[in-house]
């Protein structure tokens, strides 16, 4: 009768005593249903993990092919602008030129009509020259010359006339 004054014998009995407790009252049954519950939780939500997962990689698809394609839309406006400005230098390298020609042409019958005119105007002084110098080498020759001059010319018109 030794083993009922040991300590270690009681907290034996009353732990057996709480287990029956617990089982009685079906607290093994309530744990295990708690933990199917929780274990449910956690599959579905590693379920819903996947899907989201999957879904994310899908927009990550969508999204870097749609980055594909604006870069490539970006190289082909850049391209398309490169040479429209190529075009677009050439056209006006082209006009320019034709400005200058036609400014160039535009001197130069400028400069053209200023020399006829010039050469005109010293043609005009030189019979104006002319003109005053004859009169004063029939001036000084006398009246009698001036009318004997021009029967003379009439003669030889009449000559050239003919």
């Amino acid at each position: 009768m030794d083993w009922i004054h040991n300590p270690e014998y009681w907290v034996m009995i009353s732990f057996f005593i709480f287990c029956g407790i617990l089982v009685y009252m079906g607290v093994p049954a309530s744990m295990a249903r708690a933990l199917d519950g929780r274990a449910s939780t956690i599959k579905s939500e590693l379920e819903e993990a996947r899907r989201l997962r999957e879904d994310a990689q899908a927009l990550l698809d969508e999204y870097r092919k749609k980055q594909h394609e604006a870069e490539s839309e970006a190289q082909a406006i850049v391209a398309n602008a490169k040479r429209e400005a190529e075009q677009l230098a050439s056209e006006t390298r082209r006009s320019l030129a034709e400005m200058v020609e036609r400014r160039t042409k535009s001197a130069e019958e400028k400069i053209a009509r200023a020399e006829a005119q010039a050469v005109g105007e010293v043609k005009a002084a030189a019979v104006d020259r002319a003109l005053a110098a004859a009169e004063a080498i029939l001036a000084g020759r006398g009246p009698a010359t001036g009318p004997a001059l021009i029967d003379a010319s009439i003669r030889d018109l009449k000559g050239k006339l003919n």
